[in-house]
């Protein structure tokens, strides 16, 4: 049933929202010349790799860049990396970060089958491999556009505080759970609560 309910809800906003889409894709072109699209390798359901679709906000090479700003690092703990002005964003990218549209490519993930609506945020391969046991049974549902994590502050939580919500979430996922995260959804974004 949440299967049915993603591949509905996914397709509509993809309908609705090509052409906004449309839009912040000539956005991105336009703002350094680079590709539209950031395709990144992330964590799947059961630790399977799948590549991830996102509105490109960085500059071209930035994931080359990533060890000449490690020392910016403000998260303090585990093995997130989150810069509140990460150099490597664009003009364009600070907006689209902001008000969470770079995520919107995701919906094509969503049909693919390779994420949800609700559920955990993709890890990076190189966070999965530092996490503990306990930690990657965030791993044991497909992972979502947004999450508990993300509609209770996103990246003003920290590590340990993230990783609770998310299994919270993964020990009492539900239809009705979902909707409730998807309602909250709405004013996270609309007010970037925690969002860089």
């Amino acid at each position: 049933m949440k299967r049915g309910v993603d591949l509905v809800l996914a397709v509509i906003l993809l309908l609705l929202l090509a052409p906004l889409m449309l839009v912040l894709a000539l956005v991105v072109r336009l703002s350094d010349g680079g590709p539209v699209l950031f395709r990144q390798v992330r964590i799947g359901q059961h630790g399977a790799p799948i590549t991830v679709l996102k509105f490109r906000t960085m500059m071209v090479g930035a994931e080359d860049a990533l060890v000449a700003v490690r020392h910016l690092d403000e998260t303090g703990d585990g093995p997130l990396f989150k810069v509140r002005d990460d150099p490597r964003v664009t003009r364009a990218g600070r907006f689209l970060r902001r008000t969470s549209l770079d995520e919107l490519p995701q919906l094509v993930n969503v049909v693919a089958g390779s994420m949800s609506m609700v559920g955990p945020r993709p890890a990076l391969v190189r966070e999965v491999m530092t996490y503990t046991e306990l930690e990657r049974q965030r791993l044991a549902v497909r992972p979502g556009i947004t999450g508990l994590w993300q509609v209770s502050g996103r990246s003003s939580l920290g590590w340990d505080d993230g990783v609770g919500l998310d299994l919270h979430y993964v020990e009492h996922r539900s239809l009705r759970l979902d909707l409730w995260i998807l309602l909250r959804t709405v004013p996270a974004v609309l007010l970037a609560r925690g969002a860089y």
